[in-house]
């Protein structure tokens, strides 16, 4: 009986030994060829599992024909938390960010991983229209009364319009207004009427603009000036900033020899409120080229503006 005891025995040592050795393989990191296919296999289904639920994600995780796989996965990436990040990367690597569709400029979204488009203008409505309406009730108003019922919606459309100088752009603007013209003398055009936005207080300033600039062989539509007077004052503003932009945008829209930029504006965060200064101006300027390098030049630019 201890002899066969311990031939039976012997088996289940073997077995034991067997199943021990099974375990340790199984534990051992997996070749270098198959830890770079499940790498690659990962980032390019990265954007896949992105756009999963956290449901279908955890059912995912639990499946048995799949758990294998995603050990694998994360062994190469060394974490669960290094996993999309390491996706990313290969993914930016190969240039599957996004930016060959444009979105690298792109306003209202950053995640350049999305195979998505901007929204319009008209998309942002409902969200302005009940950031309105919270508004209308903060300030202890009744959004439901008569006279308020559309308000929120008719608030949420003129800011849109306030601030539709976010959609555009100087190429747009221009539209290939630029024209190839023998003339050197000075060209102005003075008190194109402009609005905007204090970015500090949302309230309006107002006011007026004269740009002024001496052409080499290229000269610009004249509407075009006011254009992109538009595009720049119709967004979230300062004064100083504001007749930068133009000056600049006039620069790479014909590369003259110099720009000249006035702006008279009236802020309504000093008339409303505050100092509640109502008669006070705002005059900002910006001189490039030989408008800030010639005196005489910059002379005449003002006598023209002050002209009457």
């Amino acid at each position: 009986m201890k002899q066969l005891s311990e031939t039976v025995g012997q088996p289940q040592q073997n077995g034991i030994a067997i199943a021990t050795s099974t375990q340790q393989q199984q534990q051992q990191p997996p070749p270098l060829a198959l830890q770079r296919h499940c790498a690659e296999d990962l980032a390019s289904n990265g954007e896949q599992k992105q756009q999963q639920t956290p449901q279908q994600q955890q059912q995912l995780m639990q499946s048995p024909t799949n758990k294998s796989g995603l050990q694998l996965a994360l062994t190469v990436n060394g974490s669960i938390g290094s996993s999309s990040s390491s996706s990313s990367n290969f993914l930016a690597q190969n240039g599957k960010n996004g930016s060959e569709n444009g979105h690298e400029h792109c306003t209202f979204h950053h995640d350049l991983e999305l195979d998505h488009k901007p929204p319009t203008r008209e998309a942002l409505l409902p969200e302005l229209s009940r950031s309105y309406r919270l508004l209308l009730s903060g300030l202890g108003e009744n959004p439901e009364r008569q006279g308020l019922l559309k308000t929120p919606e008719r608030a949420a459309k003129a800011m849109l319009f306030f601030t539709k100088g976010y959609d555009q752009n100087l190429e747009d603007v221009l539209n290939g207004a630029v024209f190839d013209e023998d003339h050197d003398e000075m060209v102005v055009v003075k008190d194109i009427e402009m609005f905007s936005m204090c970015e500090h207080h949302m309230v309006p300033f107002y006011g007026k603009v004269s740009i002024g600039y001496l052409p080499c062989n290229k000269i610009l539509g004249l509407s075009k000036l006011a254009r992109i007077v538009e595009i720049f004052s119709r967004r979230l503003q300062v004064q100083e900033r504001l007749t930068k932009q133009i000056a600049v945008a006039v620069t790479h829209a014909v590369q003259p020899a110099g720009v000249a930029v006035v702006i008279e504006g009236v802020h309504m965060c000093m008339v409303m409120r505050g100092v509640q200064k109502i008669n006070s101006k705002t005059v900002t300027s910006t001189m490039l080229g030989v408008f800030r390098d010639d005196p005489k030049t910059r002379e005449e630019f003002l006598n023209l503006v002050t002209s009457k």
